[in-house]
């Protein structure tokens, strides 16, 4: 097929409509079409937005492979701004499952043209939001890659829209198809380590050109063969107009109109992960801290990053990385009162060790153990078939990494970034959704727990009462408190 771009008065109206239900008017669907549960299509007919590096080398090649082991899906279209990489995906498609995909710079002509099932998302963070919520007004499932979003206030958005659709979206963190996060979610809930207090994890890397400036430039990429005002997305008000740059199109994930370094486009990996396995989602307050230390390359975002995450359930969080060195990485735990979970690193593994604590201090008798999991040897793949088995199902539920899960990694890894960026803690109010520098009390709170002798908070899905979570009070703490009027309180 030619390629196509939308009449520029259905592009207005589109524009002008973002955010309404007018969208799905516009992008001219049957009603059976927009109300359709899992797909209207005996087989799922998927379209590609955006299918760069990721969203070829994962999306299209894990599809056409899933295609080829007998799963009923046809890759049917490919919107792409880079006319060489727009055919290229193309005729991947053609040559591995004998379908021409239809060819398209804007995906609203895709989605309007081709009878899709669902979209899958690789553009760069900034689209994902509108494009997400485009495609789910527009009654269909969606993939889109990680960070679901550009910002906080964006994945809350999602959620919501995500929720009145009814339809399956799965968000791109593929070690989130693990079956030990699970596992590990289970034992904790049961008390394995006793009242869970914090997590550790991490992503680092190390290069000798700096992150990301490894993603080549070609001499090809020019205003000619790239719709560069689409890739901006200035018409939606989605980053300023600047001058064409084979960098900043090429290398994006440095520069903070368009995504937040290490910390959406890694740092959300391992959080997703951590998230998934505590049962934890929102944090209550968020710090960042880093900086560019050595990669003076011309980018914005730092080279070293931490992030702490302090969360109502009496946990906290650590994620913490450099872009400069990769030998001496932090392990992945999740620690507890009685004992650790420790990972490693990375996301192959076959088991992970149990590391007790003391016997003097848990008063129980516990002996370090390697506990087996099962490896999934491609991550990616198996990614992609759980959202295939949810979206056959009709089931939002059933994906690994749902969008009430990404909101909840955007939440600690975007705040983390704003906190860095800007010198400020961020505290978030799940049930209102709402972001302030404000402190509402955090660390009052607490005191004021301790000085009523409270009981702890527990990760959601706590099965094992006080197990872990209470102190053994000495006798000689019979002889604490103030004395009033001269009385001895030991003796009262």
């Amino acid at each position: 097929m030619s390629e196509c771009s939308p009449p520029a008065n259905r592009r207005k109206f589109i524009k002008q409509s973002a955010g309404t239900a007018a969208v799905v008017s516009s992008l001219g669907l049957t009603a059976r079409r927009a109300e359709g549960a899992a797909g209207s299509n005996e087989r799922m007919r998927i379209g590609f937005i955006g299918p760069g590096g990721r969203g070829f080398h994962a999306h299209v090649k894990s599809l056409c492979d899933l295609h080829a082991s007998g799963r009923k899906v046809d890759l049917v279209g490919v919107a792409e701004v880079y006319k060489t990489q727009r055919d290229r995906v193309a005729d991947y498609i053609k040559e591995n499952t004998g379908t021409e995909p239809g060819r398209y710079v804007d995906y609203r002509d895709m989605i309007e043209k081709e009878n899709l099932d669902a979209v899958c998302i690789g553009t760069p963070d900034h689209w994902h939001h509108k494009q997400t919520v485009d495609a789910l007004k527009a009654g269909l499932n969606v993939y889109c890659e990680k960070p679901m979003t550009k910002t906080v206030e964006e994945a809350f958005s999602v959620e919501k829209h995500w929720k009145e659709s009814g339809k399956v979206m799965q968000v791109g963190v593929q070690s989130t198809s693990l079956p030990v996060w699970d596992e590990v979610r289970e034992l904790l809930q049961e008390g394995k380590l006793g009242k869970v207090l914090g997590f550790q994890t991490e992503y680092f890397r190390n290069s000798d050109v700096g992150q990301w400036r490894y993603y080549k430039l070609e001499k090809g990429m020019t205003p000619d063969t790239i719709d560069w005002k689409r890739w901006l997305g200035s018409d939606e008000g989605l980053s300023p107009e600047q001058p064409f740059d084979r960098e900043v199109y090429r290398q994006w994930r440095r520069f903070w109109p368009f995504g937040s370094g290490m910390f959406t486009d890694l740092f959300v990996h391992r959080t997703t992960s951590m998230l998934k396995a505590t049962g934890l989602r929102l944090p209550g307050r968020v710090t960042g801290a880093g900086g560019i230390f050595l990669e003076y390359d011309g980018r914005d975002v730092p080279d070293v990053a931490t992030v702490v995450a302090d969360f109502n359930e009496g946990v906290q969080g650590l994620v913490t990385a450099t872009m400069c060195n990769q030998e001496s990485r932090v392990n992945q735990l999740i620690r507890g009162h009685f004992g650790t979970f420790a990972f490693g690193n990375g996301e192959q593994f076959d088991g992970f060790d149990f590391i007790p604590e003391r016997g003097p201090v848990t008063h129980v008798r516990q002996a370090p153990e390697r506990i087996s999991t099962r490896p999934v040897e491609n991550t990616t793949l198996a990614h992609f078939a759980n959202w295939l088995d949810a979206c056959e199902l009709g089931d939002p539920m059933k994906c690994n990494n749902p969008p009430d899960l990404g909101a909840a990694a955007m939440a600690v890894v975007n705040l983390g970034a704003q906190s860095y960026r800007k010198g400020k803690v961020y505290f978030l109010d799940a049930d209102e959704r709402e972001i302030t520098t404000d402190d509402p009390g955090w660390s009052k709170r607490w005191e004021q727990r301790s000085a009523s002798r409270g009981e702890p908070n527990h990760i959601p899905g706590w099965k094992a009462g006080d197990y872990g979570s209470k102190l053994t009070d000495p006798t000689y703490m019979n002889l604490a408190g103030p004395w009033t009027d001269g009385s001895d309180p030991a003796d009262s």
